[in-house]
């Protein structure tokens, strides 16, 4: 038996949980501390499998582990990873150091504001680096399942521990005094759970629809998404053009809240524009990568007619988002929530690569979430920074910045520049290939989908303008400068996105063969160029 890398690898960031959670309430320090290292121990060991990990080998997943878990319901413990399940669990183990850092101080004034006694009982620095590192072990297995029932249990799972990041963690940098401010947690907090409890349940029913199917075929039901595709592929498994197109919507119903994208967006700007900037980041960054990379995994792979049918109407959702969240960004007034709606924007162009069904799109969608993830990680904690000096989030609150606090006004602007998509930093390299895999398949879509580049560039400079030029209004003269602690956390961010934006190629060869894996069993291929030349006549 081969080593458990891959278990490994979710089991100490959950051991870490329960370690932090354990520290006694006056060291809370040392939890923070205990918390750091534990991520750090889980970059290690995201390191390893990345190292390990042969991309040319033959085969969809490698570092596979198989158990029996509930042989009555055909039920298995089943990990296996391919190069984008690789690039998105560093993603993840990469951010949450960040994470920790940057909220480093964040449940601190729990400790002292408000009544004490409970809230020491409560041991709220403890709680929040606990479930932070509960949420990235359920992430990281979410990336790693290969049995559709292990993904879905982990998938719901990490709701728990994000509603109280969210409700019980939440920004008091609000417009209003503590009451509402509490209010408006709450409301998030219970927003983001209700919305992707009812997305879950839906998926609930399309899962055990999906055992039925498989029992009816194959004498025996199963969850494992490699027999399924097999048999299915051998013409063992034949499911009805119907149930699978009902089948797959129920899938991606419960993909495209997480996502998340149009209609199905609304609870993503309460919950980052409530939560604080680090809970904010693994909202979007982490979290949320788990519905669009369960689009390639799952929706396509198990249902590929469906997929094929359902691709016109969800390149329409998809351009939706990009426009509309581009468009509300710009009328934003909260920076937190302007971050919110161009990650929906972000997310509909994540979207259009998987569902444009070409390898440019594919791959650049797979790019798109790993780069989205560190541009928004950058901008937004650099953003938490900026509102935590003055106790704003509103942009007209701020003028002037760039003159008191360059350092912050200079990773503010090339986060930001990040996130329009700039040359030579990481997402435009994503945003490119998404865009030209699209326009080769479905030309009108990808014309369209380009009004969202402008757009992007609209609402990322007037942020900047209004915060950081001009004069310097009274209350930020006074504004400190990145300290020691925060140039930590921003500056790999900032490193990570010029590096993979003048070389994106170890990311590029990391999941290419995956998306070829995926596009054969959607049975897709590249459109050809169109010879217009005398011979072809």
């Amino acid at each position: 038996m081969s080593f458990p890398l891959l278990t490994l690898t979710a089991a100490v960031p959950a051991a870490g949980a329960i370690v932090t959670a354990a520290v006694p309430a006056a060291r809370r320090t040392a939890a923070k501390w205990v918390a750091l290292l534990f991520s750090l121990a889980t970059l290690v060991l995201a390191a390893v499998v990345a190292f390990r990990f042969d991309s040319g080998a033959k085969g969809p997943y490698q570092l596979s582990e198989s158990y029996e878990w509930i042989p009555a319901f055909g039920v298995r413990y089943e990990l296996g990873v391919d190069g984008i399940a690789v690039a998105l669990i560093a993603l993840t183990a990469v951010l949450i150091p960040f994470v920790i850092l940057a909220g480093w101080h964040d449940a601190d004034r729990l400790e002292t504001d408000g009544p004490g006694e409970r809230r020491s009982r409560w041991r709220p620095t403890q709680g929040f680096f606990a479930l932070i590192l509960a949420v990235e072990a359920m992430v990281v297995i979410s990336f790693e399942a290969t049995d559709v029932f292990l993904f879905y249990l982990f998938f719901e799972a990490m709701l728990i521990p994000m509603y109280f990041l969210i409700g019980g963690f939440g920004d008091r940098a609000g417009e209003h005094g503590e009451e509402r401010a509490a209010t408006q947690r709450s409301y998030a907090a219970v927003k983001f759970l209700l919305y992707n409890l009812a997305g879950g349940l839906i998926m609930l029913a399309a899962v055990i629809g999906l055992y039925v199917v498989t029992a009816d075929d194959l004498g025996s039901g199963t969850f494992s998404l490699q027999q399924i595709v097999q048999a299915r592929d051998a013409g063992d498994l034949d499911i009805a053009t119907g149930t699978e197109r009902w089948l797959f919507l129920g899938f991606f119903f419960a993909f495209a809240v997480k996502a998340p994208l149009w209609p199905l967006h609304t609870w993503l700007p309460n919950a980052m524009g409530e939560a604080t900037a680090p809970v904010a980041v693994l909202i979007t960054a982490v979290v949320d990568k788990v519905g669009t990379f369960a689009m390639l995994r799952f929706c396509l792979q198990l249902f590929p007619e469906a997929s094929s049918w359902a691709t016109p109407v969800i390149l329409v959702l998809a351009l939706i988002s990009i426009l509309y969240g581009a468009l509300v960004a710009v009328g934003q007034r909260d920076i937190k929530r302007l971050v919110a709606y161009a990650s929906i924007s972000h997310f509909g162009f994540i979207v259009l690569g998987i569902f444009a069904m070409t390898s440019q799109g594919q791959g650049g969608a797979t790019l798109y979430m790993v780069n989205h993830g560190i541009s928004t990680a950058a901008l937004m904690l650099v953003a938490g920074f900026l509102i935590s000096r003055r106790g704003s989030r509103l942009i007209a609150d701020y003028g002037g910045v760039q003159k008191v606090a360059p350092v912050l006004a200079g990773t503010f602007l090339v986060a930001g520049l990040a996130t329009l998509s700039l040359p030579g930093l990481a997402p435009f390299v994503s945003e490119f290939l998404v865009l030209v895999g699209t326009f080769s398949r479905y030309p009108a879509v990808g014309i369209v989908a380009t009004v969202g580049i402008v757009l992007a560039a609209l609402y990322v400079l007037v942020l900047y303008q209004r915060t950081m030029t001009g004069p310097v209004k009274a209350e930020v003269r006074a504004m400190p400068d990145l300290k020691a602690r925060e140039l930590v956390v921003v500056v790999p961010l900032v490193a990570l996105l010029v590096f993979l934006g003048v070389y994106p190629k170890p990311l590029t060869n990391l999941v290419d063969p995956a998306v070829r894996h995926t596009l054969s069993v959607v049975d897709r291929h590249d459109p050809q160029p169109q010879q217009k030349t005398e011979a072809a006549r």
